[in-house]
């Protein structure tokens, strides 16, 4: 059974910074290419970040691109996602899933975060 726990999410100010983990369970993680996602009051969920199997290779929505870093650890089967300068439009559930392109196969329950101005 694949299992996939974010935490890390909290209460911030703009301009702070958190760091979400992901940690995952029931998949050959090393295998599995990773992704984050988010979703913000009345908005459709949106992808973040992505990271390829190995981490050589990451992928950035524009809206965080310079500010958020992905980054995954094989040997401890969690993926992160460092948020700096973060503004009060990142406030959303964020999610992590796997795969990379296309339909996501395993979501996370979600973590809050909320960024005050």
């Amino acid at each position: 059974q694949v299992q996939l726990v974010e935490s890390g999410g909290r209460l911030v100010q703009a301009g702070g910074s958190l760091r979400l983990s992901c940690a995952a369970s029931g998949l050959t993680f090393g295998n599995t290419p990773m992704r984050w996602f988010r979703q913000a009051p009345r908005k459709e969920r949106e992808f973040v970040a992505g990271i390829t199997r190995s981490g050589y290779s990451t992928y950035y929505a524009d809206s965080v691109k310079g500010r958020f870093t992905i980054s995954r650890d094989n040997a401890k089967n969690t993926m992160y996602l460092q948020m700096n300068s973060l503004k009060p439009e990142d406030t959303a559930v964020y999610y992590c899933a796997t795969g990379i392109t296309g339909t996501v196969n395993y979501w996370g329950q979600g973590t809050q975060v909320t960024v005050s101005s």
